[in-house]
């Protein structure tokens, strides 16, 4: 009998031009989580897609349970224990907890489906993971760490032996990733093997026993997590030591660029004031739900504003929607950058055209080839986006230079603020620098920046000055000198007024 649950051996996949599995090995043990890392490109979601009959490979073995399996697909993975949850879940919104958790499985009899049976069935395998949700809830109406919650109970009621995790927690809170890794640890115990896919690294060393590096589609190593250090896995996955993770610039401090006067917008945004200059990044902080991103969907004109003033060198602006904020200089790089900042089945070149159709277009509406391409060459080449042609699409530019797809599309309109909600995100930790680094670029152009982000080293490593929010207010605007996390959180969590903060 085998002593893994998984054994991948020598896996190589071609997609046309790519080469993006080189003869890969990888296992997992019952009862352990095993971290695949790597940085955008290396693999890891190819790799997992083999395992989970996505895709088949070109060539090498699969063993499940020591058993050579000859093929793989979606239902036979199911079949021999094998689940994923992905990134992005795929849920069936409009149906309840329990018909998403037993679909395709339904305890039924010709067309009639046992609804009772269902909800009873899931009830049971939820509180078996101690997880407190009601199985009739429609799953829409659930927020997106509970509907995790649901897809970990829908493994486990399909019998998953082995359960795959990609980037489980880029949208939960610090409570909620305690609550995950909780019922992380209750799987190890029960025998169950967990592949564990993440870029925060960090969170690692509360429930990983080993990890396997790729880099370029090869196997670099598998360590015992303890024997090994963050810094190490960082070098073994980028093919070199990064010697600083937040490199922040130092800027002399010019003109007021932006002011906020009393922001009030919908029932979350409440009387937000605060100022921006050159050469100065602003980091907004904050638990989920304290309005961050609302703010910035009330700057930059997504949501309208009840009341107040945006001014913009000193001239007040009348900001209805997005466009009337890109054309007054205000750009926004969305959290979701996918669904509300690209066009992901269009090329690059078209992407950058459609932000810049007065430029690129006669007076009678007619695309100027020539102008198209010298705007789109410029972007890439300021930028320094990563892609084999201005052709390519976007989705398959790694996520880092989709990111700066986002951003450099508008700067070639002059853009005097950009805004950066999560600019990080769902990136590796090269692709991260290169953010940063395009953050300090445009602060050293004397372009102000203004950036949400979950986590506190980036916001305390990256910005100059620090606004922490509450329940839609302004609970701190601290120097980064001043800050520290705890004084972070405690700003976060116990609303104060402005002016009594310290």
């Amino acid at each position: 009998m085998s002593n893994y649950l998984v054994e991948l051996k020598n896996i190589s996949k071609d997609f046309p031009g790519v080469k993006a599995l080189d003869g890969v090995n990888f296992n997992l043990k019952a009862g352990e989580v095993h971290a695949l890392l790597g940085e955008n490109g290396a693999g890891k979601s190819t790799l997992m897609k083999i395992l989970s009959g996505i895709y088949d490979r070109d060539h090498g073995e699969y063993y499940i349970d020591g058993n050579k399996i000859d093929y793989l697909t979606p239902k036979k993975a199911q079949e021999l224990g094998i689940a994923i949850i992905h990134q992005e879940l795929n849920m069936c919104t409009h149906l309840t907890v329990a018909e998403n958790m037993f679909l395709g499985r339904e305890d039924a009899k010709l067309d009639y489906i046992f609804q009772k049976r269902l909800d009873k069935k899931a009830k049971e395998m939820l509180s078996i993971l101690n997880i407190d949700i009601d199985p009739r809830t429609v799953v829409g109406n659930l927020p997106i760490s509970k509907q995790q919650m649901v897809e970990i109970a829908k493994a486990l009621s399909a019998n998953a032996k082995v359960i795959i995790m990609d980037e489980p927690t880029s949208a939960l809170t610090e409570k909620e990733i305690a609550e995950l890794f909780r019922i992380i640890k209750e799987l190890k115990a029960s025998g169950c093997g967990i592949i564990y896919i993440s870029h925060r690294l960090e969170e690692l060393e509360h429930i990983v026993d080993r990890v396997t590096i790729l880099r370029d589609g090869k196997y670099v190593a598998t360590k015992d997590f303890y024997s090994t250090s963050i810094p190490e896995l960082i070098s073994l996955m980028v093919g070199r030591e990064i010697k600083e993770k937040y490199p922040r610039l130092s800027c002399k401090k010019g003109k007021k660029i932006l002011e906020v006067q009393n922001l009030c917008s919908g029932k979350v945004v409440k009387n937000i004031s605060f100022d921006l200059y050159e050469g100065e990044i602003i980091g907004i902080s904050g638990l989920i739900g304290a309005g961050r991103t609302e703010l910035l969907r009330a700057i930059y004109g997504a949501d309208r504003a009840d009341s107040g003033n945006i001014i913009l060198f000193g001239e007040k602006l009348s900001i209805k929607s997005p466009l009337d904020a890109i054309n007054a200089g205000i750009v926004c790089a969305p959290e979701d950058r996918k669904k509300e900042g690209l066009c992901i089945k269009l090329s690059v070149r078209e992407n950058v055209s459609l932000a810049n159709l007065d430029a690129v277009c006669n007076r009678f509406g007619v695309l100027n080839s020539k102008k198209e391409i010298s705007l789109t060459d410029k972007v890439i080449k300021d930028l320094r986006i990563k892609t084999p042609s201005q052709l390519q699409e976007v989705k398959k530019l790694s996520g880092g230079n989709q990111q700066k797809l986002v951003v450099g599309k508008w700067l070639v309109r002059n853009a005097k603020v950009v805004i950066f909600d999560e600019p990080t995100r769902g990136i590796d930790v090269a692709a991260k620098v290169e953010i940063y680094n395009l953050m300090n670029s445009l602060k050293e152009q004397g372009i102000g920046v203004i950036f949400v982000s979950s986590e506190l080293p980036e916001i305390l490593g990256m910005s100059d000055r620090i606004l922490v929010m509450c329940s839609g207010r302004i609970t701190g605007d601290i120097s980064v000198q001043d800050a520290t996390q705890n004084k972070i959180l405690h700003l976060a969590t116990q609303y104060e007024k402005k002016e009594e903060v310290v």
